[in-house]
């Protein structure tokens, strides 16, 4: 039985899945409060299927590419879990999720491939390109939406939607999904990666470089 969660994006999903069929499924509102919204959605994940979490085969957690803090939390919780309870744990592209929903609910529209496009923020996209079986040939990368357009494709996720004039076949779903991350863990369409972040670029805060003086111009220290 596979725990699966995905915080790449504001909106939060947990799912279990017992290698045939999704047991349980959550999914939460995380504008800036992933950390509060995350472990309340796995506590009632596994009330709803009455498991503990050392009663897991293993914990799956998107690694993004993504917002850095969501991220952060999503893996940090993966990490500690899997200590606490004995568990394997392993990441997946969160993209990649995103593909293997697509392909699933519009298995006729995707002959030449797909691109995955979701909002970065900034004025940038992520993104990444699959074959029509779901096999990613390029990214996850980072760009502007105007660098993608050319390549005329259909396109899913919320960088693709939120441009509709650049992708003109855009298409649903929009964010990943902890059970379809979960099942294509399990079937082998999504490849296993190591529990660490895909960034692929600077958080938006940014470390300070010195020490600042609490003291104003002119006043005796």
């Amino acid at each position: 039985m596979l725990l699966a969660w995905d915080t790449s994006t504001d909106v939060v999903t947990v799912a279990v899945h017992d290698g045939s069929q999704l047991l349980a499924h959550r999914t939460g509102d995380a504008v800036r409060r992933h950390a509060e919204v995350l472990t309340p959605l796995i506590a009632a994940a596994l009330a709803d299927v009455g498991v503990r979490g050392s009663d897991l085969q293993g914990i799956a957690v998107g690694v993004g590419p993504g917002a850095y803090t969501g991220l952060r939390v999503g893996l940090v919780t993966a990490q500690t879990l899997a200590t606490a309870w004995a568990v394997p744990a392993q990441g997946a592209c969160s993209l990649d999720a995103l593909a293997v929903q697509a392909l699933h609910e519009h298995p006729s529209r995707f002959g030449d491939g797909l691109l995955v496009v979701v909002d970065a923020r900034r004025g940038h996209v992520f993104w990444a390109r699959y074959t029509a079986e779901g096999r990613r040939v390029s990214g996850p990368a980072v760009d502007v939406p105007t660098a993608l357009a050319a390549r005329r494709l259909p396109a899913v996720g919320s960088g693709a939607l939120a441009h509709g004039e650049l992708f003109t076949q855009a298409l649903e779903p929009s964010t990943p999904d902890a059970g379809w991350l979960s099942s294509g863990l399990l079937d082998g369409r999504i490849t296993p990666l190591p529990v660490a972040p895909l960034y692929l670029r600077q958080p938006d805060v940014t470390r300070s470089t010195g020490a600042k003086s609490v003291l104003q111009p002119g006043r005796r220290r």
